[in-house]
């Protein structure tokens, strides 16, 4: 990693911060509770599911809302610095239905970190 310079942000800390937003959003507990989902996903969050399904931010919440508990595995995290305000991760989900592939693009704003983009791919 390189070092932190005077009005560039620490590449490393933040990827382990939104690597940790990106586990965090795979609990069922964050699942469950809409206003941190509200908090976390962008106004113009969009997500292209396993399934080919696509969802904005109020589709994805009340989806979400409705879910049944399911245990999501989350295998092979890795991020990389896209720029300074763009993450870009990707990883493995597992679940006792199917495994996917899954990429994820978040966007430094003011307040933090925000998820702008999702897209899983089944893996056979």
């Amino acid at each position: 990693m390189s070092p932190n310079h005077e009005g560039s942000p620490c590449v490393g800390t933040d990827l382990s911060t939104v690597l940790d937003l990106e586990r965090e959003l795979q609990t069922a507990h964050c699942r469950r509770d809409t206003d941190r989902l509200a908090d976390l996903l962008a106004e113009d969050f969009t997500e292209v599911g396993a399934s080919g399904a696509v969802w904005d931010k109020a589709s994805i919440l009340d989806l979400l809302g409705s879910e049944d508990s399911v245990e999501i595995e989350v295998l092979e995290l890795s991020g990389r610095a896209i720029s300074t305000d763009i993450v870009l991760v990707q990883w493995i989900s597992q679940t006792s239905a199917m495994r996917a592939r899954r990429t994820s693009l978040w966007r430094r704003i003011e307040s933090g970190w925000e998820l702008v983009h999702h897209q899983g791919t089944p893996l056979s």
